[in-house]
Protein backbone atom coordinates (compact mmCIF):
# COMPACT_ATOMS: atom_id res chain seq x y z
CA UNK A 1 0.00 0.00 0.00
CA UNK A 2 1.47 3.47 -0.96
CA UNK A 3 1.61 5.75 2.07
CA UNK A 4 0.85 9.46 1.50
CA UNK A 5 3.33 11.77 3.06
CA UNK A 6 0.86 14.49 3.86
CA UNK A 7 -2.64 14.30 4.20
CA UNK A 8 -4.54 16.49 1.97
CA UNK A 9 -7.03 18.93 2.69
CA UNK A 10 -9.99 16.32 2.27
CA UNK A 11 -8.03 13.52 4.22
CA UNK A 12 -8.21 16.01 6.89
CA UNK A 13 -11.69 16.51 6.63
CA UNK A 14 -12.38 12.67 6.35
CA UNK A 15 -9.97 12.43 9.89
CA UNK A 16 -12.00 14.91 11.37
CA UNK A 17 -15.29 13.71 10.72
CA UNK A 18 -14.10 10.02 11.77
CA UNK A 19 -12.67 10.96 14.83
CA UNK A 20 -16.09 13.05 16.06
CA UNK A 21 -17.89 9.66 14.94
CA UNK A 22 -15.58 7.86 17.41
CA UNK A 23 -15.86 10.40 19.79
CA UNK A 24 -19.52 10.16 19.68
CA UNK A 25 -19.48 6.43 19.54
CA UNK A 26 -17.49 6.62 22.97
CA UNK A 27 -19.56 9.25 24.85
CA UNK A 28 -22.70 7.26 23.63
CA UNK A 29 -21.30 3.61 25.25
CA UNK A 30 -20.81 5.53 28.07
CA UNK A 31 -24.08 6.51 28.60
CA UNK A 32 -25.94 3.56 27.41
CA UNK A 33 -24.88 -0.16 27.48
CA UNK A 34 -24.97 -0.54 23.48
CA UNK A 35 -25.45 -4.41 23.41
CA UNK A 36 -28.23 -4.54 26.27
CA UNK A 37 -29.66 -1.69 23.81
CA UNK A 38 -29.23 -4.45 21.09
CA UNK A 39 -30.77 -6.90 23.02
CA UNK A 40 -33.95 -5.15 23.76
CA UNK A 41 -34.27 -4.03 20.21
CA UNK A 42 -34.43 -7.98 19.20
CA UNK A 43 -36.77 -8.57 21.64
CA UNK A 44 -39.09 -5.22 20.53
CA UNK A 45 -38.74 -6.97 17.28
CA UNK A 46 -40.15 -10.50 18.29
CA UNK A 47 -43.85 -8.59 17.99
CA UNK A 48 -43.33 -7.35 14.15
CA UNK A 49 -44.53 -10.50 12.44
CA UNK A 50 -43.77 -10.45 8.96
CA UNK A 51 -41.60 -7.43 9.97
CA UNK A 52 -38.95 -9.31 12.34
CA UNK A 53 -36.55 -10.59 9.65
CA UNK A 54 -36.02 -7.10 8.33
CA UNK A 55 -35.45 -5.57 11.90
CA UNK A 56 -33.50 -8.08 12.84
CA UNK A 57 -31.24 -7.92 9.92
CA UNK A 58 -31.55 -4.01 10.58
CA UNK A 59 -29.94 -3.99 13.90
CA UNK A 60 -27.41 -6.90 13.11
CA UNK A 61 -25.58 -4.33 10.33
CA UNK A 62 -25.99 -1.35 12.40
CA UNK A 63 -24.15 -3.34 15.25
CA UNK A 64 -21.48 -4.75 12.48
CA UNK A 65 -20.65 -1.19 11.82
CA UNK A 66 -20.56 -0.38 15.49
CA UNK A 67 -17.92 -3.19 16.74
CA UNK A 68 -20.46 -5.01 18.56
CA UNK A 69 -19.64 -8.40 18.74
CA UNK A 70 -21.83 -10.37 16.41
CA UNK A 71 -21.97 -13.85 18.13
CA UNK A 72 -24.79 -12.76 20.65
CA UNK A 73 -26.80 -11.53 17.78
CA UNK A 74 -26.48 -14.52 16.01
CA UNK A 75 -27.29 -16.74 18.46
CA UNK A 76 -30.39 -14.89 18.99
CA UNK A 77 -31.28 -15.12 15.50
CA UNK A 78 -31.31 -18.94 16.66
CA UNK A 79 -33.86 -18.25 18.87
CA UNK A 80 -36.18 -15.86 17.00
CA UNK A 81 -35.96 -17.70 13.90
CA UNK A 82 -34.96 -21.36 14.14
CA UNK A 83 -31.84 -23.02 12.33
CA UNK A 84 -32.47 -22.20 8.73
CA UNK A 85 -33.96 -19.25 8.19
CA UNK A 86 -32.02 -18.16 11.45
CA UNK A 87 -28.80 -18.74 9.60
CA UNK A 88 -29.94 -17.40 6.46
CA UNK A 89 -31.20 -14.16 8.14
CA UNK A 90 -27.91 -13.66 9.86
CA UNK A 91 -25.50 -14.56 6.20
CA UNK A 92 -27.69 -11.46 4.97
CA UNK A 93 -27.36 -9.33 7.72
CA UNK A 94 -23.48 -10.10 7.97
CA UNK A 95 -23.01 -9.68 4.54
CA UNK A 96 -24.73 -6.47 4.11
CA UNK A 97 -23.10 -4.88 6.99
CA UNK A 98 -19.76 -6.08 6.05
CA UNK A 99 -20.54 -4.69 2.97
CA UNK A 100 -21.03 -1.61 4.11
CA UNK A 101 -18.33 -1.26 5.63
CA UNK A 102 -15.71 -2.27 3.78
CA UNK A 103 -17.80 0.58 1.38
CA UNK A 104 -16.87 2.97 4.00
CA UNK A 105 -12.94 1.81 4.89
CA UNK A 106 -12.56 2.25 0.86
CA UNK A 107 -14.13 5.63 0.22
CA UNK A 108 -13.94 7.36 3.56
CA UNK A 109 -12.14 6.17 6.42
CA UNK A 110 -8.76 5.20 4.63
CA UNK A 111 -6.20 7.00 6.31
CA UNK A 112 -7.85 5.66 9.77
CA UNK A 113 -7.58 2.00 8.61
CA UNK A 114 -3.83 2.30 7.10
CA UNK A 115 -3.13 3.08 10.87
CA UNK A 116 -4.42 0.41 12.23
CA UNK A 117 -3.08 -1.73 9.76
CA UNK A 118 0.18 -0.35 10.62
CA UNK A 119 -0.47 -1.70 14.23
CA UNK A 120 -0.48 -5.95 13.80
CA UNK A 121 1.66 -7.41 11.24
CA UNK A 122 -0.77 -9.89 10.52
CA UNK A 123 -3.24 -7.25 8.62
CA UNK A 124 0.32 -6.17 7.08
CA UNK A 125 0.45 -9.86 5.94
CA UNK A 126 -2.82 -10.04 4.69
CA UNK A 127 -2.30 -6.70 2.63
CA UNK A 128 0.51 -8.21 0.79
CA UNK A 129 -1.78 -11.96 0.23
CA UNK A 130 -5.04 -10.40 -0.59
CA UNK A 131 -2.30 -8.42 -3.74
CA UNK A 132 -1.85 -12.00 -5.42
CA UNK A 133 -5.33 -14.38 -3.98
CA UNK A 134 -8.23 -11.72 -2.94
CA UNK A 135 -10.92 -13.83 -2.83
CA UNK A 136 -8.90 -16.88 -1.37
CA UNK A 137 -7.69 -14.68 1.50
CA UNK A 138 -10.88 -13.24 2.26
CA UNK A 139 -12.74 -16.55 2.15
CA UNK A 140 -10.90 -18.37 4.78
CA UNK A 141 -10.45 -15.38 7.30
CA UNK A 142 -14.02 -15.62 7.05
CA UNK A 143 -12.98 -19.22 8.16
CA UNK A 144 -10.73 -18.52 10.33
CA UNK A 145 -11.79 -16.95 14.16
CA UNK A 146 -8.07 -15.60 14.43
CA UNK A 147 -9.05 -12.39 12.98
CA UNK A 148 -11.77 -10.05 14.26
CA UNK A 149 -14.36 -9.58 12.15
CA UNK A 150 -15.59 -6.31 12.51
CA UNK A 151 -12.33 -4.21 12.01
CA UNK A 152 -11.31 -6.91 9.36
CA UNK A 153 -14.15 -5.63 6.91
CA UNK A 154 -13.06 -2.31 7.07
CA UNK A 155 -9.48 -3.28 6.48
CA UNK A 156 -10.31 -5.27 3.24
CA UNK A 157 -11.69 -2.15 1.92
CA UNK A 158 -8.08 -0.73 1.94
CA UNK A 159 -6.89 -3.43 0.39
CA UNK A 160 -6.89 -4.50 -3.54
CA UNK A 161 -9.54 -6.96 -3.27
CA UNK A 162 -12.17 -6.70 -5.46
CA UNK A 163 -15.88 -5.70 -4.52
CA UNK A 164 -17.18 -8.65 -5.99
CA UNK A 165 -14.53 -11.15 -4.37
CA UNK A 166 -15.42 -9.49 -1.24
CA UNK A 167 -18.71 -10.61 -1.20
CA UNK A 168 -18.71 -13.85 -2.75
CA UNK A 169 -16.17 -14.83 -0.03
CA UNK A 170 -19.01 -14.28 2.36
CA UNK A 171 -19.69 -17.65 1.97
CA UNK A 172 -16.89 -18.42 4.34
CA UNK A 173 -19.25 -17.18 7.46
CA UNK A 174 -21.62 -20.34 6.72
CA UNK A 175 -19.61 -22.84 8.95
CA UNK A 176 -19.52 -20.46 11.85
CA UNK A 177 -23.16 -18.59 11.47
CA UNK A 178 -24.72 -22.10 11.73
CA UNK A 179 -22.93 -23.03 14.96
CA UNK A 180 -23.69 -20.04 16.53
CA UNK A 181 -27.65 -20.05 14.99
CA UNK A 182 -27.66 -23.67 16.56
CA UNK A 183 -26.44 -22.63 19.74
CA UNK A 184 -29.58 -19.81 19.45
CA UNK A 185 -32.23 -23.02 18.94
CA UNK A 186 -30.93 -24.88 21.34
CA UNK A 187 -30.64 -21.56 24.13
CA UNK A 188 -34.87 -20.25 22.51
CA UNK A 189 -35.89 -24.51 22.96
CA UNK A 190 -34.78 -24.84 26.90
CA UNK A 191 -36.17 -20.66 27.71
CA UNK A 192 -39.88 -21.72 25.89
CA UNK A 193 -39.76 -25.02 26.57
CA UNK A 194 -43.39 -25.79 28.52
CA UNK A 195 -43.27 -29.06 30.80
CA UNK A 196 -46.37 -30.06 29.93
CA UNK A 197 -45.04 -30.65 26.13
CA UNK A 198 -41.66 -32.73 27.26
CA UNK A 199 -41.76 -36.14 26.80
CA UNK A 200 -43.19 -37.81 29.92
CA UNK A 201 -40.71 -41.10 28.97
CA UNK A 202 -37.46 -40.80 30.48
CA UNK A 203 -35.73 -42.74 27.96
CA UNK A 204 -37.39 -40.68 25.22
CA UNK A 205 -36.23 -37.15 27.49
CA UNK A 206 -32.29 -38.46 27.33
CA UNK A 207 -32.29 -39.31 23.39
CA UNK A 208 -34.11 -35.61 23.01
CA UNK A 209 -31.18 -34.21 24.80
CA UNK A 210 -28.75 -36.87 23.76
CA UNK A 211 -29.28 -35.81 20.35
CA UNK A 212 -29.13 -31.94 20.57
CA UNK A 213 -25.52 -32.31 22.55
CA UNK A 214 -24.79 -34.70 19.79
CA UNK A 215 -25.40 -32.22 16.92
CA UNK A 216 -24.15 -29.13 19.22
CA UNK A 217 -20.69 -31.28 19.14
CA UNK A 218 -20.64 -32.08 15.67
CA UNK A 219 -21.27 -28.46 14.51
CA UNK A 220 -18.18 -27.35 17.11
CA UNK A 221 -15.98 -29.83 15.54
CA UNK A 222 -16.45 -29.12 12.33
CA UNK A 223 -16.25 -25.62 12.80
CA UNK A 224 -12.64 -25.92 14.47
CA UNK A 225 -11.56 -28.65 11.92
CA UNK A 226 -12.53 -25.86 9.33
CA UNK A 227 -10.88 -23.03 11.15
CA UNK A 228 -7.57 -24.96 11.51
CA UNK A 229 -7.16 -25.60 7.99
CA UNK A 230 -8.34 -22.18 7.02
CA UNK A 231 -5.70 -21.02 9.34
CA UNK A 232 -2.88 -23.46 8.17
CA UNK A 233 -3.88 -21.93 4.45
CA UNK A 234 -3.52 -18.40 5.62
CA UNK A 235 -0.20 -19.37 7.19
CA UNK A 236 0.99 -20.35 3.93
CA UNK A 237 -0.38 -17.83 1.62
CA UNK A 238 1.17 -14.67 3.58
CA UNK A 239 4.37 -16.81 3.95
CA UNK A 240 4.17 -17.09 0.10
CA UNK A 241 3.69 -13.63 -0.36
CA UNK A 242 6.36 -12.49 2.39
CA UNK A 243 8.87 -14.72 0.36
CA UNK A 244 7.32 -12.77 -2.91
CA UNK A 245 8.36 -9.51 -1.65
CA UNK A 246 11.72 -10.50 -0.49
CA UNK A 247 12.71 -11.59 -3.46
Amino acid sequence: MNHQSKPSGQSKLKLLLMAIAIAGMVVLSRQFDLQQLYQRGLITIQNWGVWAPIGYMAIYNLATLLFVPGSILTIKGGCLFGLFWGSVYVLIAATFGATFAFLIGRYFSRDWVHRQISRYPHFQAIDRAVGKEGFKIVLLTRLSPVFPFNLLNYIFGVTQVSLKDYIYASIGMVPGIILYVYIGTLVGNISTMNPQNLPTNTTAQIGQWLLQGIGLIAAIAITIYLSKIARQALKESMAESDTGVEN
